[in-house]
């Protein structure tokens, strides 16, 4: 998720709650998912990362964070969304007790504290007691927004294996080249899948880390090692990413109860420019910035849904959501993935955005143009805080124009 900074919560929930229930609401009697499966899903992400949504800030009673997760939840459901991704292993820690990883420090401020609760147990029992949909969201390769191992837990797993990791502009990352570590950080997230009944398992858009000019990811020792009857580096980083995604596929098959695995990618598999079969657009491409090559997951069914994150707006220039929704349209037809679409609710009614995005009726475009492509099934939403204030009042026309039942217990 390409978000960079970290807002208060500008308005209440109370607001959210009159407003909508003016407008009346349906009731729905089936089970979580398929709620969502009937009504197409309506989702948001619910990030953890820097505390980007919740917890407001670390350190917080426990009573006051399940409080304030609740919250959240009741604005799904409020919103008449149906689907919530919540970050549960933002960088190689784990909001649940995991055996592989330490406790996340964006819960109690300290890496490796316990928090005294199980917040993803809590969730999973608090979404489906709310009819909805709680998708596990996974990010597979960070480990920390600093490159000192010795600031992580002692314990760390990349502190006992440091050959695991490499720095990287800022940030210090698994090296996604080595068999070794893609097997780790599968049976971490897997532990969660495993012991938790959610709904789905998220991977966002991080696989090889974004690129920074001028830097260079030191991966040439994986690569001696590892890259033999490869190309080039790039086919074999790819190699590692397709490897990651599905393998993934497999051991959540296997976990012996259903379980729908997805990725929400950067929007643009590769430009036209660059291969006849990419979008008309100008960006940056997943396949060669990320080494993710997302059209192939889709053709080899790799993945049960795709969200691609089409955050521009109808009409922009280099990357039209007019011409990347009938892309990926088409990429995923016949293929049996279902497609969602990533919207950008954070950019609605910012002063900082182009002149669209302070139009509220921009995103109810966006599902108005996208109805006229059935391969869409749905809708998510970044992020949940987003979903809370909803600045310039741009879901609630969402919700007015497209959700005229909830999904509700």
């Amino acid at each position: 998720m390409r978000r960079i900074t970290r807002r208060g919560f500008a308005a209440g929930l109370l607001g959210v709650a009159s407003s909508l229930l003016a407008e009346g609401a349906g009731t729905a009697d089936a089970s979580a998912a398929d709620g969502a499966r009937r009504s197409g899903v309506r989702g948001m992400w619910l990030a953890t990362v820097a505390n980007l949504d919740w917890p407001m800030k670390p350190g917080q009673p426990p009573a006051e964070q399940q409080r304030q997760l609740l919250n959240l939840f009741d604005a799904a459901v409020e919103r008449r969304l149906n689907t919530v991704f919540f970050q549960v292993r933002p960088t190689a820690d784990a909001l649940w007790p995991s055996p592989h990883e330490p406790w996340s420090q964006y819960l109690t401020g300290t890496q490796g504290k316990d928090p005294g609760w199980d917040p993803l147990g809590f969730a999973v029992t608090e979404a489906h007691r709310r009819d909805l949909e709680l998708h596990a969201w996974f990010n597979p390769y960070r480990v920390a927004h600093h490159t000192d191992p010795g600031r992580l837990v002692p314990g760390h797993p990349a502190r006992k294996h440091p050959n695991w990791v490499l720095p990287y502009a800022g940030k210090l990352y698994y090296n996604p080249g080595l068999p070794e570590v893609r097997g780790f950080v599968q049976e971490a997230m897997l532990d969660a899948v495993r012991r938790y009944p959610v709904d789905g398992v998220h991977f966002d858009d991080y696989f090889y880390p974004y690129p920074a000019e001028g830097r260079r990811f030191a991966d040439d020792a994986a690569f001696e090692q590892h890259g033999a009857g490869f190309a080039d580096r790039a086919s074999w980083r790819r190699d590692n990413v397709d490897r990651l995604v599905r393998e993934m596929k497999q051991k959540v098959a296997a976990v012996g109860r259903p379980v729908r695995f997805g990725v929400s990618p950067s929007a643009i598999w590769r430009n036209k420019d660059t291969d006849s079969s990419g979008s008309d657009t100008r960006g940056l491409q997943a396949y060669d910035a990320l080494y993710a090559d997302t059209r192939r997951w889709v053709r080899e069914g790799w993945v049960d849904y795709i969200v691609p994150q089409v955050y521009w707006n109808i009409g922009f220039p280099a990357a039209d959501y007019a011409k990347l929704v009938p892309w990926w349209s088409q990429a995923v037809a016949g293929t049996g993935v279902d497609l969602y679409i990533g919207e950008a609710l954070y950019r609605a009614g910012d002063p900082a955005q182009d002149a669209p995005w302070q139009d509220p009726a921009e995103l109810s475009r966006h599902l108005a143009f996208a109805r006229d492509h059935p391969q869409v099934g749905g809708h998510v939403y970044f992020s949940a805080r987003d979903v809370v204030r909803d600045r310039a009042g741009a879901l609630a026309r969402v919700v007015r124009d497209h959700y005229g039942g909830a999904v509700r217990p």
